[in-house]
């Protein structure tokens, strides 16, 4: 009995011994420390110089109406902002001027509230990117010829009045006869393509010398692309209502095809060919 007590014990400390042995390199892989886990200096980023870019930004504060709209001169660190001329604005207002006013909201070029003149041109400043060159500034105004809220904000009351004229909604004199969905063909909705993309933020319409000189009666790219779109969708019944409302000398025919509209449009769209196509129905029916 002795004897065989004395074989088990010897055993099992072998077993423990073998055990051991397995998990002694395992536990030396998993020691770690505060000390190793750290980055050495040498492992650091290295940080990038300042690169300071000059920003001249229109001002205007209504609460002093007599003091002239001016330029007014910032620096920003182009290595600790992001790229585009919103990023830099934000940083701006964030961190130098908090009394800077501007509109903008997705940052991601779909509302189109961001819209102002950068480098002399309409676009949104979410999409457009700073010039890295640091040699030359980056200009920015309001969109152009419009009457201005505060600094980078213009009033867009009469734009929005002119959309809601042409009635930008579905308008049908009798639905569907089974009461159900208005029905599409593929082929309908594709003639929508480049026209409900529209993001009204009136780049377009801003750019055009015709709306600088007649934004009183003239609709404007922007207004009368989307008068277009409402005119061909094959679900809308008051087509021949919606051009005899532009039978006069102003709403439409103010246009003369200059182009500026289709050339600045952020998104790539055609406001010119929309008018010309509405001019072309009108003509021939």
């Amino acid at each position: 009995m002795s004897l065989a007590f004395s074989a088990l014990k010897t055993a099992s400390v072998g077993r423990s011994r073998i055990m051991a042995a397995a998990i002694s390199p395992l536990a030396r892989q998993l020691q770690t420390s505060s000390t190793n886990a750290m980055a050495t200096p040498a492992e650091q980023p290295l940080k990038k110089e300042p690169l300071y870019k000059t920003f001249e930004i229109y001002r205007w504060n209504p609460d002093t109406p007599t003091e002239k709209p001016h330029l007014e001169t910032y620096k920003v660190d182009l290595n600790a902002c992001g790229p585009m001329v919103l990023d830099a604005l934000i940083k701006i207002k964030n961190e130098q001027d908090p009394t800077l006013t501007f509109r903008r909201s997705c940052r991601e070029g779909i509302c189109g509230s961001c819209a102002m003149n950068i480098e002399g041109g309409n676009t949104l400043a979410c999409i457009a990117k700073v010039d890295r060159d640091v040699s030359k500034p980056v200009k920015v105004y309001p969109l152009p010829h419009m009457n201005i809220v505060k600094d980078l904000v213009p009033d867009l009351t009469h734009f929005y009045n002119q959309y809601k004229s042409i009635e930008p909604y579905l308008k049908q004199k009798q639905g569907p006869t089974d009461g159900k969905e208005n029905l599409q063909t593929i082929e309908d909705r594709k003639k929508l393509d480049g026209l409900y993309e529209c993001i009204l933020c009136a780049c377009c319409s801003t750019s055009c010398p015709s709306y600088w000189w007649n934004q009183e009666e003239y609709l404007g790219p922007a207004v009368l692309m989307q008068a277009y779109r409402w005119m061909i969708d094959s679900r809308d019944q008051f087509g021949p209502e919606r051009r005899d409302k532009l039978q006069n000398k102003m709403s439409l025919y103010r246009c003369h095809t200059i182009m500026n509209c289709s050339k600045t449009c952020p998104k790539g769209l055609a406001p010119g060919a929309a008018i010309a196509k509405i001019k072309y129905i009108m003509a021939t029916e």
